[in-house]
């Protein structure tokens, strides 16, 4: 048959015994019977006494209640301010994609890669022969558009960085010197 808790307990080592056996030994205290028990008389009510508070209680208090309006006002503020760049944020997301839409360059069988820098990275685009050729004179531009980069024309690419000036990743002006002596279109 099941142990008792105590038992449990007392074979896992959790327990010691002599702390078990002195509960067990000793005596409850005699107490009368509740019958018998006397009940105190009830303490007569009186009605609370309402101290008025003081000056710097007073004044303490409207503090308090001026700084939460305070704070509750500039929550407010920040949230309709975080609204608004958000709305601005998503009407330039929908320009972007008007000006862009239809106007890529991208091709399914491009097979050459063009790399570039952004974002602390080295990305690519593949292009044709001809598309690389006028990406380094910089009669096309790269832009990302949704995660991805697309090859435009100068003038769509020009028009898209004034609605945002991020999503202009390459656009190459052949009139400034090379940083270093390796050509733009050389292939590895």
């Amino acid at each position: 048959m099941a142990d008792s808790l105590r038992d449990q307990l007392l074979k896992s080592g959790l327990v010691k015994k002599i702390k078990s056996e002195k509960f067990k030994s000793e005596p409850k205290p005699d107490r009368p019977p509740r019958a018998q028990q006397t009940k105190p008389a009830p303490k007569p009510q009186r009605p609370p006494l309402l101290k008025a508070p003081s000056r710097s209680e007073v004044d303490l208090a409207s503090a308090y209640a001026q700084r939460a309006q305070q704070e509750k006002q500039e929550r407010e503020r920040a949230q309709r301010e975080a609204e608004r760049l958000a709305r601005e944020k998503k009407e330039r997301k929908q320009k972007l994609a008007t000006v862009l839409d239809g106007k890529s360059l991208n091709l399914a069988d491009a097979d050459v890669p063009r790399h570039f820098p952004h974002g602390n990275k080295i990305r690519r685009v593949y292009c044709t022969q001809e598309q690389l050729g006028q990406l380094n004179r910089g009669d096309l531009a790269v832009v990302q558009l949704a995660g991805r980069y697309l090859l435009v024309a100068r003038d769509v690419a020009l028009r898209a960085q004034a609605i945002q000036s991020e999503v202009l990743v390459l656009l190459c002006d052949p009139s400034t010197p090379m940083e270093d002596d390796v050509p733009i279109d050389l292939m590895w």
